[in-house]
């Protein structure tokens, strides 16, 4: 491994897979080497701590027993949230969000403290959100929709020092009612957007690798299939 791979940090895949979201890190490293900037996965399993000297970081969604068990790791070892406050970009799908919060609800009714990377908390809906998912990108740098598949029945409502990553278009979002979706707070990103979400948002993508490599641009990508994808999916959404 050369000293300027790129190193990206799947974590807790063994319990954070539920919805094939370790396919994230898959597109990251796939968009840094068709630029031919050498990158690897790292993968962090119950078995390993959290390293705090990689340079991106994903996690996906879980089921409430996986849930626990993130939280409890990560609470163990808090290299995720070192990193996080260093500066290093961290990308939150689904469940994930809610690890990464003050606290959640689980199905049952019973209340989880989170790692506190997000200033939100996570109360179960009335009725699950399943279906296609659009926004609007609130987030600096991004101009095109954001689009997933959202399937959960959390309702995360932002404090004063979380923004949210998007307006919701079409879909449920955050289920709080106030047209908001995702989260954004510092270098850390979380979205209800499965799909992977950076197979169907690529400048979402790349603005992650921006900022783990530290730059401002990036080369540009000629890819017609993943143009065909997002009008596809758009389109889905829109007939739904």
């Amino acid at each position: 491994m050369s000293e300027s791979t790129l190193r990206i940090g799947l974590v807790l895949p063994d319990v954070m897979g539920t919805y094939g979201d370790g396919g994230n890190a898959l597109i990251l490293r796939q968009r840094a080497q068709m630029r031919g900037i050498d990158a690897e996965i790292v993968h962090i399993t119950l078995d390993d701590e959290v390293p705090d000297s990689l340079d991106v970081y994903t996690l996906g969604g879980a089921e409430d027993y996986a849930q626990r068990l993130a939280t409890r790791h990560l609470t163990r070892y808090p290299g995720l949230q070192r990193a996080a406050a260093a500066g290093r970009p961290v990308l939150a799908i689904c469940a994930a969000i809610q690890v990464l919060g003050h606290w959640y609800e689980t199905s049952a009714g019973e209340r989880v403290e989170g790692i506190s990377l997000f200033d939100l908390t996570t109360s179960p809906q009335e009725r699950r959100s399943i279906g296609e998912l659009v926004t609007d990108p609130v987030l600096d740098g991004l101009t095109e929709p954001l689009s997933g598949f959202e399937n959960h029945r959390g309702g995360s409502l932002l404090g004063a020092d979380a923004k949210p990553l998007g307006k919701v278009r079409h879909g449920v979002g955050n289920g709080v009612g106030d047209g908001t979706e995702g989260v954004v707070q510092g270098s850390v990103i979380g979205t209800y957007m499965h799909g992977p979400a950076l197979a169907r948002n690529p400048q979402l993508a790349d603005h992650l690798l921006k900022q783990a490599l530290g730059v401002d641009t990036l080369a540009p990508l000629d890819l017609p299939q993943v143009d065909r994808l997002r009008t596809e999916r758009l389109a889905a959404a829109r007939r739904g």
